[in-house]
């Protein structure tokens, strides 16, 4: 990813881990209330990091990416069920971590 991408993206997870939402993340479709996209565009390219804030003691970046979906506006299915997956990891580690305590 370009660094300003990189910049950009990790301000708007710095914010979460404070608490906060930055304005250029909104809920990701995919995973229900929890999980969270930042979109950031860079030289007509599109990026997206999708994490969850599910937590309450820890934020779990899912999954970095350029979008290039082979239809349209729609999130590739391969990414789709990568964030699913490890969702379900970072469900896994949070409880063996710090117990069944969410948010």
């Amino acid at each position: 990813m370009p660094p300003f991408v990189v910049r950009d993206m990790g301000m708007a997870i710095s914010t979460a881990q404070m608490g906060g939402k930055s304005p250029s993340a909104k809920p990701w479709k995919g995973e229900g209330p929890g999980v969270m996209e930042i979109v950031s565009s860079f030289d007509s390219n599109t990026f997206r990091a999708v994490y969850t804030v599910k937590f309450r003691k820890a934020i779990y970046v899912l999954h970095c990416f350029q979008k290039k979906s082979p239809r349209g506006i729609k999130t590739a299915k391969t990414d789709v069920d990568l964030i699913r997956d490890r969702l379900h990891w970072a469900r896994r580690d949070y409880q063996e971590r710090y117990g069944k305590e969410a948010k």
